[in-house]
């Protein structure tokens, strides 16, 4: 194993490679020009020692070494014989514990598992700088958290610094499909080649391991959720043990999804009924089979009785008999059973919002340990803008963890530049007001509802086999967004734009600040000219590709017109004690102000209520002229993204400035789309003329009605 990361190393440095493609991702670790910080890396690189022998310590010593060759030119000196020459000391906190004060034993044991110090170190007089984990993974954290401070230019060799990950499992859920088509993919095919698996190991995977592990992404599910039950066969475990194999070094541990007919389909049995006794038997063999081969398997993820999925509901039994039944298989191996709680009939419930809390707060406690509840940001579906799900609020006995979702399947997919760390920071920062009054879905999360629970942020993959991994350059920026946001949930958007861009880009500072003016408005002005006000799923059916607020027939919920419920007295769907009460699912303050439409905050009125067209809004306008401004507005913010964008041609490489440029002029046409064909629609319910103010909408409604997009991601054509 060691050879064989020695040799993907050798290719990621020597291997040609396609310049400025976006392929190294954050990871470029281009040559130092702050002579200080040449200087201060330089020296420490000059004598290096790691205590010990570990396959994470070779990850790391191959990290130093591709880093310094690239942004000081030289290698490192690696000292093996005499620690009191080295400047540069690697370890644990066991290893090292003869050079450390009781004091700061203490402080680094209380950093947790994957938690790093680093700082000076005084021993007989001499300093060393040191980076100290409890494990070799907090060792590794602490390597890549110095490389980002050195091409941030923020290192200060005098100061101490220690972290933690706020959030104990920080996941990527992979919805590949094991033909290589992924399901909401916008950046090509899967990176798993499961057909050469185990043969043929493509160097990408450890590049894939090198970025999560530089964000602290400990954990991936590498199957779809919507997965058949072979992912569970011998031979498809000994596929997945190269990967594990493979990770582990990065700390990383493989989950897979369980279908839950698993017992049906690849057992023999006549049943999956959570309480047979032979369905049980059945996992527990097949769980312990798993970890014969991947003894660091880290467990289950599940999606059961959802869009036609197979569940404990077939069997008269619920959410609850379902997950202990699989998490009872993992407990002994220490593994994890994570239950989606995106959960709805295949038929049409009252209101989609509603469903999850109907489901499973009457289970709230009579969950094992070892589950934990991955629960959507909010009640719909990775809309551009939802309130966040009462889920967060309501279970006060089962530990719920965070999915948000990457890949940007309602957000303009891999041709608009949306950053998405604003629009989590707002759901993580919401108040939930249970069980306490300054409770935040960020507190909800970070915090085990009993010592044996484990906390959990997990994020819809955005990556694929495009050679810049996303699609959309800007599309990295989410990737690294969700990964900073899942070790701390509390850290600012503006911080983490700032970071990404500068180990993408350079240090130039007007650069800088124009990148990070884009990235900040771009969110909301997604917002503004797909769903603003609380609007919500008016896209394009099925594929989810562009605006079709007109769409109707077939399944109710599946269509837009059963969200926004326009008419010719006015829009938005009434989820309070009048209509279908939904609002009464969350804490008693948030229900009593956003009941009353003139207190809710304006982002989430027509999320929660009908409202006529000449409602007055907080800045006067009535709603119909306020829907066109909000549409208009965001078309104007994409230009102003655009104009910013050209003016820094002369300071980004050619290739990239281009990529982006263009994916900016598909997004501007875009937008204009959006806005033309959503006001035209929705005029024909208000009868009223646009405010002279905007540009006005043109075009024909029945000709973006007529719109076809056979090559849109997600279609399945018939040719």
């Amino acid at each position: 194993m060691k050879i064989l990361f020695s040799f993907l190393l050798w290719i990621a440095i020597f291997f040609p490679s396609f310049s400025n493609d976006g392929y190294k991702l954050w990871l470029d670790y281009q040559p130092i020009t702050n002579p200080t910080i040449k200087k201060d890396m330089a020296d420490l690189m000059s004598g290096v020692f790691i205590f010990g022998e570990d396959p994470t310590y070779q990850v790391i010593r191959n990290e130093l070494n591709l880093a310094c060759q690239k942004m000081i030119l030289e290698a490192p000196t690696f000292n093996t014989s005499d620690k009191t020459k080295a400047q540069f000391w690697l370890g644990t906190r066991t290893q090292m514990s003869q050079f450390l004060s009781m004091t700061e034993q203490v402080e680094i044991k209380a950093l947790g598992e994957d938690g790093y110090w680093m700082g000076p170190v005084e021993v007989n007089g001499k300093t060393h700088y040191a980076i100290i984990g409890n494990r070799p993974v907090g060792v590794l954290y602490g390597v890549y958290n110095l490389m980002k401070s050195i091409q941030t230019e923020t290192f200060d060799k005098s100061l101490l610094i220690s972290d933690y990950p706020k959030v104990k499992l920080r996941m990527l859920n992979h919805w590949d499909n094991l033909d290589k088509t992924v399901e909401r993919g916008y950046a090509g095919a899967s990176i798993w080649d499961w057909h050469k698996l185990p043969g043929y190991v493509d160097p990408r995977y450890i590049e894939y391991a090198r970025a999560n592990a530089s964000l602290g992404i400990n954990a991936v599910s590498v199957t779809n959720v919507n997965a058949k039950a072979i992912v569970l066969t011998t031979d498809f475990m000994k596929k997945v043990k190269v990967l594990a194999d493979l990770f582990r070094p990065y700390g990383i541990k493989v989950f897979l999804t369980a279908r839950f007919s698993a017992p049906m389909e690849i057992g023999g049995l006549e049943t999956a009924d959570p309480l047979d006794p032979k369905v049980k038997d059945f996992w527990q063999k097949k769980t312990d089979e798993i970890y014969s081969y991947i003894p660091d398997f880290g467990g289950f993820l599940v999606k059961a009785n959802s869009e036609g999925q197979p569940g404990p509901h077939e069997y008269g039994r619920n959410h609850a008999d379902g997950a202990n039944m699989l998490a009872a298989a993992l407990a002994s191996h220490q593994g994890l059973l994570i239950w989606r709680a995106f959960v709805y009939s295949h038929e049409v419930d009252e209101d989609r919002h509603k469903q999850a809390n109907i489901e499973f707060e009457p289970l709230d406690g009579k969950f094992m340990n070892n589950v934990i509840l991955q629960v959507k940001n909010g009640a719909i579906d990775f809309q551009p803008r939802e309130p966040f799900h009462p889920l967060f609020g309501a279970l006060k006995k089962t530990q719920v963890g965070m999915e948000f979702q990457i890949t940007q399947e309602y957000l303009g997919q891999a041709t608009q530049l949306v950053f998405l760390a604003p629009m989590w920071e707002e759901v993580l920062k919401s108040q939930t007001f249970t069980p306490k009054a300054n409770s935040t879905v960020s507190s909800v999360i970070e915090s085990p509802v009993s010592e044996k629970a484990i906390t959990l942020m997990a994020g819809v993959s955005n990556i694929g086999t495009d050679r810049n991994w996303t699609g959309h350059l800007f599309g990295q920026a989410n990737w690294y967004a969700f990964g900073r946001q899942a070790w701390n949930p509390e850290i600012n958007s503006a911080e983490i734009a700032n970071e990404w861009i500068k180990l993408t880009f350079g240090q130039n500072q007007v650069m800088v600040e124009k990148i990070s003016q884009i990235m900040l408005q771009s969110h909301e002005a997604a917002v503004d000219y797909m769903t603003p006000l609380g609007l919500h799923h008016i896209m394009g059916r099925s594929h989810h590709y562009g605006p079709a607020p007109w769409v109707t027939g077939g399944r109710a919920d599946w269509t837009s017109l059963y969200y926004h419920r326009a008419d010719s007295l006015g829009i938005g769907f009434d989820r309070t004690s009048s209509g279908t009460d939904a609002l009464a699912q969350y804490a008693s303050e948030i229900e009593n102000e956003w009941s009353d439409p003139h207190q809710i905050p304006e982002k989430y009125l027509l999320w929660f209520h009908h409202v006529p067209w000449d409602f007055k809004l907080k800045d006067g306008n009535t709603l119909w002229n306020g829907l066109a401004n909000h549409y208009d507005r965001g078309v104007k913010s994409v230009r102003e993204m655009q104009q910013t964008w050209k003016s820094l041609e002369s300071v980004i490489d050619p290739e990239r400035w281009d990529h982006v440029n263009q994916l900016l002029a598909i997004q501007e046409t875009e937008a204009v789309w959006w806005r033309n064909a959503c006001l035209l629609y929705f005029q024909t319910f208000s009868k009223l003329p646009f405010p002279s103010e905007i540009e006005q909408p043109s075009g024909d409604l029945e000709y973006y009605k007529s719109l076809q997009f056979p090559y849109a991601p997600g279609i399945k054509p018939n040719w």
